[in-house]
């Protein structure tokens, strides 16, 4: 690390003297807009309850994890076990996600990167293929399809220019993110292509982490109507699994991977892990039918190797994505009124074969089950959108959604193929957003939520399939307040919702530590979420060029509601995995020569590890920091450099818990004060 950082900064005062560009972040501030799929419209009007991540939140954060990104979001909770090893909820709890991410709808541009059977390998995924993130809280419902959770959008980085691009990232812990990219554009046909790899030796024992990426981005504009763009990624990704610690095996040695018991072995002799090839591929077509009439068709594939050696099994996956998503999109402006119609179809179907064997030292042996399942999800949406002298906006919107799964099993008993068919599901939402002066608005709506239960839960490590478990379903109900300057010098925004949630879906252990899924009851979540950012010092002319401080807040007071698990009763209980409150803050410095500072504090509260409420994780204070030199130019090169501490306070806390644990196996914690240093090149 030494090595790493007197190389940086030799760089660093050798180009101190060269020309320099004036930060992006000082510019006047540009009206901000989301996509949402269809119209662009401005954050201050949208009647979602919707965050913005774009460069300059990315800029500020470290490059090989979205956690601390993602974190930053009123409302959004990321965790990461161990390196690569992704954890998310909108609003929610992670009682659905022992792993991975479930219920919630997650797109990358056109294309649905959540599969039929309800799973997204987000960690599959290179930080760099982002550009940008918009993010919906709460059952969006409709146009998105079944979650109760929330959707993302996930942009990539736009193609306007010719540039290529390469980064390299080194740190604590053995960490290595390198990346590169070229963009192209040749009158109208654009694309780029872009690599990742990152590898870490991880904090803990047994957590090593390694990825490879690959994308590619095409896009035909080929007539004055119509564009075409493809999309490909390929991911190959290893991570290894320490476990969940006990309290006194924390103490005594937080770096442990799970040891071995008098009944079971540990994570390193079982060579826990996960390794996960995923190629991504999709097409979509929009063209202009007329002034008023607009066609997008998106056509998208996946295809998934995946294998977990674990403490009691080893599982083989193997799954298969074929998709379509459609709509018709229909604008019409007068004098006082524009209208906005959408009508569409997506459809998607999961083919999954899943062995489990037994799992010797890593390998897998004698065989313990073999199961097929296909699951099947379809929706249809139509949305209406009204804007009523741009101050009165009224979205109607609802969906019919459509699930089924088949399943077979081979062993070790055969069972020939059956199909189980979910009840057709009525998804409606209405909103309002009101334009109170040309700076304030205030928004209500309502809206309900669908979850059925994902192929991980039906088909869990107990190797059983599970028929008895019903969708999720509740209603959500929303009030917002938005404002902002004539400068958008200081933005603001508040949210109050009410959510009620039925037949939620809980992981439950058996006695030898493997998973099933049940309904257990309900949950009602209430919450407030407020968001700020303001240039406190914007002048160009000062040594303290810019300062930006942003502030976001997260009250959850969230219950379970006649929630039993065997004979005990939990209502009125925390909702397990939810911290209730969440403050983070930051502050960016921008000093003469494109220096910059930035500092960031995270204040968690304690978590809820069990539905009992006896076991909580202790609430934490966590600080990060970023120093360098952004957009230094040296002739036709522009340089960026920084170098970053996380956790600079060396707090002991558990970034991950494993909830509902058995045998108290909670904790899995994170790295103490640790550092990074990096550099950018721009041709």
């Amino acid at each position: 690390m030494k090595s790493n950082f007197t190389l940086l900064f030799t760089l660093v005062f050798s180009t101190a003297l060269a020309q320099t560009i004036k930060p992006d972040s000082i510019k006047k501030l540009e009206e901000v807009t989301v996509k949402g799929y269809y119209n662009h419209q401005t954050l201050l009007r949208s009647v979602s309850a919707v965050n913005l991540i774009d460069s300059s939140l990315i800029k500020n954060q470290p490059n090989s994890s979205l956690v601390s990104m993602l974190n930053t979001v009123p409302g959004v909770r990321m965790e990461e076990r161990s390196p690569g090893s992704y954890r998310l909820s909108l609003r929610g709890s992670l009682l659905r996600s022992p792993f991975g991410i479930r219920n919630i709808k997650i797109y990358i541009d056109d294309f649905p990167l959540t599969d039929a059977g309800g799973n997204t390998y987000l960690n599959a995924l290179d930080a760099s293929a982002i550009g940008m993130m918009e993010i919906y809280k709460g059952p969006e419902a409709n146009i998105f399809g079944a979650n109760t959770g929330g959707a993302i959008l996930i942009n990539m980085p736009v193609i306007n220019r010719n540039e290529v691009n390469f980064s390299a990232t080194g740190g604590s812990y053995g960490l290595f993110h390198q990346t590169a990219s070229i963009k192209q554009q040749y009158k109208n046909y654009r694309f780029s292509f872009s690599e990742g790899y990152q590898r870490s030796d991880g904090y803990r024992e047994n957590s090593a982490m390694n990825r490879k990426y690959f994308q590619t981005l095409q896009q035909w504009d080929y007539s004055h109507a119509g564009s075409l763009k493809a999309f490909i990624f390929y991911s190959n990704l290893k991570y290894q699994t320490p476990g969940g610690l006990t309290a006194l095996q924390l103490d005594q040695n937080p770096r442990l991977a799970r040891p071995a018991t008098s009944t079971l072995p540990g994570a390193i002799s079982q060579q826990a892990a996960i390794y996960n090839k995923t190629i991504f591929g999709g097409i979509s077509n929009a063209y202009q039918i007329n002034k008023r009439l607009k066609h997008v068709i998106a056509l998208f594939t996946s295809y998934t190797d995946f294998k977990n050696p674990f403490i009691t099994n080893y599982e083989q996956r193997y799954e298969s994505t074929l998709g379509l998503r459609t709509f018709l999109d229909y604008a019409q402006v007068k004098e006082d009124l524009r209208f906005n119609a959408q009508i569409g179809l997506e459809s998607s179907a999961t083919k999954s074969q899943i062995k489990n064997f037994n799992n010797n030292g890593g390998e897998a042996t004698a065989m313990q089950a073999s199961d097929r399942l296909k699951a099947s999800q379809d929706f249809a949406y139509f949305r209406l959108n009204f804007d009523i002298n741009n101050k009165f906006l009224i979205e109607l919107a609802s969906s019919l959604n459509f699930y089924r799964y088949d399943y077979e099993s081979y062993f070790p008993v055969f069972i020939a193929s059956k199909q189980r068919k979910f009840d057709i599901q009525f998804m409606p939402k209405a909103a309002i957003s009101y334009l109170i002066t040309s700076d304030f608005s205030a928004r209500a709506s309502i809206s309900k939520g669908y979850s059925p239960p994902t192929i991980a839960e039906v088909r869990a490590s107990d190797n059983n399939i599970n028929n008895d478990l019903q969708a999720e379903l509740g209603w959500n109900y929303e009030l917002g307040l938005r404002y902002k300057t004539k400068n958008n010098r200081l933005y603001a925004s508040a949210n109050l919702f009410s959510y009620h949630l039925e037949n939620a879906i809980v992981r439950r252990l058996n006695q030898n530590d493997t998973e099933y899924f049940t309904n257990a009851g309900g949950t009602r979540q209430q919450g407030i979420e407020l968001e700020t950012a303001i240039w406190i010092i914007r002048n160009k002319a000062s040594f303290l060029s810019g300062l930006h401080w942003r502030t976001n807040y997260t009250y959850s007071h969230f219950r379970f509601e006649n929630f039993t698990s065997g004979t005990s009763t939990f209502s009125g209980n925390k909702l397990t995995g939810v911290p209730e409150n969440v403050l983070i803050n930051s502050l960016e410095f921008n000093f003469p020569k494109a220096i910059y500072l930035f500092l960031q504090h995270n204040y968690t509260s304690s978590i809820p590890l069990n539905d009992a409420n006896t076991v909580f994780a202790k609430r934490y204070h966590l600080v990060e920091s970023k120093l360098g030199f952004r957009n230094v130019s040296i002739k036709k090169i522009h340089l960026d450099l920084f170098a970053g501490v996380n956790n600079l306070l060396n707090v002991k806390y558990s970034l991950g818990n494993d909830l509902n644990a058995a045998n108290g196996r909670s904790f899995n914690p994170a790295p103490g004060i640790n550092f990074y240093t990096g550099l950018s090149i721009q041709l």
